[in-house]
């Protein structure tokens, strides 16, 4: 039986996302989310965790926020963001795009000549994952936001961040997908490019840890689907030896040849 990465694609209904209760839990505080809700695109996505916006957007009367999936800009209500929407020329993240495979693209964005958006990705993110602490100290990251394009701009669906300079060559600091988009192989195609990215560097990399429990979960799938990929085409009696130098070599989903990054110094 062909064995093949899972077909990302558009959600299906925009109908509000809840957290898998075997993999995640209720905010680590008792008290209550402050924003219940945010509203992203065409979508309402209900929020796992609390994130440290500022207190006059955190106190809304009805516990939604929300979020330009463009620009990441985040608004009280909805006339704000419809007013925004009328003015807001951005159609994809800042930076460079340094990956394009029919629909996928994915931009290099870095967070010291793109703050504003950086700090604003790192808030979203906070609403989905538990242990995230970076928020406003961006500048020594850089973020890579993968998209889906269609006629109307290259939406948002999820990213993963690493240190510029990291001393024990980590590729991934912080990687989510919106929950309306998971499930779909999003996760597995932002390590895939992580594992990428350090192959054109010349290093090992490898994610920081420890991993949370649905970070965990993603690194395991994607590790299953690179030795099941491996098996389909390997001799007879492989040898571990042979399969650790053949994952090392190629990718199980992503074409090396749609990369094009910039040699850093």
């Amino acid at each position: 039986m062909a064995l093949s990465a899972p077909s990302p694609g558009p959600s299906a209904s925009p109908a509000p996302s809840t957290p898998a209760t075997d993999l995640t839990k209720v905010d680590s505080s008792s008290r209550p989310l402050r924003i219940r809700t945010i509203r992203f695109g065409e979508y309402d996505i209900q929020t796992w965790y609390d994130a440290p916006f500022p207190e006059e957007y955190a106190n809304i009367s009805d516990g939604r926020l929300w979020i330009c999936e463009f620009c990441l800009k985040y608004m009280r209500s909805r006339f704000q963001a419809v007013r925004h929407a009328t003015k807001c020329k951005a159609r994809h993240p800042p930076g460079d795009e340094i990956y394009r495979d029919g629909s996928v693209s994915i931009f290099e964005v870095d967070g010291r000549r793109n703050k504003i958006y950086c700090q604003n990705l790192c808030l979203l993110s906070k609403m989905f994952l538990d242990h995230k602490s970076l928020f406003y100290d961006v500048e020594p990251f850089l973020f890579y936001v993968i998209t889906e394009v269609d006629d109307v701009g290259a939406r948002f669906v999820g990213y993963f961040s690493k240190e510029k300079h990291s001393p024990k060559d980590y590729n991934v600091s912080c990687i989510m997908t919106l929950p309306v988009r998971q499930r779909r192989g999003w996760g597995n195609l932002l390590i895939d490019f992580s594992y990428l990215l350090s192959k054109k560097e010349r290093r090992v990399g490898s994610p920081e840890k420890p991993l949370s429990s649905l970070g965990a979960l993603s690194y395991r799938n994607y590790w299953t689907l690179a030795i099941m990929q491996y098996l389909r085409t390997a001799p007879d009696n492989p040898r571990l030896e042979g399969m650790r130098s053949c994952l090392l070599l190629r990718n199980p989903i992503l074409n090396p040849a749609q990369i094009s990054v910039r040699p850093r110094l």
